[in-house]
């Protein structure tokens, strides 16, 4: 698609008003610790929220869901994603109960975003300690899920860009084969329409599919992540 003065005034606000915004909500936050995990929870998730919607408004960037109904209502479990984009940040966590992310410690330290991220209890882990990071995965993990909240992992552990495959890391199948809880696999093609450092945002429609739980009752590590990437990957090459 050629690209466009309009589109591009409509990028700049739409970034300006991101900024602006989670300044405002980053000192907020501040005051937030006292509140239940699921108060802050709900505050942050307002704020993501607001961005998918205004992104839909000034840049015309929409998106449609298939797969809802894969979604256990019964139980949690762990949501390994595709990663393109910081769209999915924002959107998936909207998706499932108090969602708790992993990701690298380093990003709590990031000035105003940072605290954001923070108070809703991600799982944030040292990259460089790959032995102690697996731990924290597991410890922490299943605190998460005995208290009701789904895992969201991007095993790819960067932005990928479209029509490319990261390395897909362990640690959310670990997990879920040490809990025996399910994997949900989520393709998307966000990138396409949010790139990785894209101040341009490509108007159209995000396609996210959510795909059918994968059981990881007595199998390993090495079968369910299998099992994810092909999925994922086989799913990509639709959208």
């Amino acid at each position: 698609m050629k690209k466009t003065f309009s589109q591009y005034v409509r990028s700049f606000i739409f970034s300006s008003i991101m900024v602006t915004t989670i300044f405002i909500y980053s000192f907020i936050c501040l005051c937030l610790w006292i509140l239940p995990l699921r108060m802050r929870h709900a505050f942050i998730m307002s704020w993501t929220y607001m961005m998918v919607r205004l992104l839909k408004i000034l840049c015309r960037v929409d998106y449609t869901i298939e797969g809802l109904e894969n979604i256990p209502k019964d139980r949690v479990g762990i949501v390994l994603s595709k990663h393109q984009s910081t769209w999915e940040t924002f959107f998936l966590p909207t998706l499932f109960h108090q969602a708790a992310i992993i990701l690298k410690k380093e990003l709590l330290w990031v000035p105003f975003f940072g605290w954001g991220l923070a108070i809703i209890e991600p799982i944030a882990i040292n990259r460089n300690d790959p032995s102690n990071a697996m731990q924290q995965i597991i410890t922490k993990g299943k605190k998460c899920l005995n208290a009701g909240r789904w895992i969201l992992v991007f095993p790819e552990g960067t932005r990928i860009p479209p029509g490319q495959v990261g390395k897909y890391r362990m640690g959310g199948a670990r997990l879920a084969v040490a809990t025996e809880h399910p994997v949900i696999p989520v393709a998307h093609n966000a990138g396409r329409h949010w790139p990785k450092r894209g101040f341009y945002k490509i108007p159209g429609t995000i396609r996210v599919v959510i795909g059918p739980p994968i059981e990881t009752k007595n199998r390993t590590p090495e079968e369910v992540l299998t099992d994810a990437k092909n999925w994922i990957e086989t799913t990509m090459l639709t959208l």
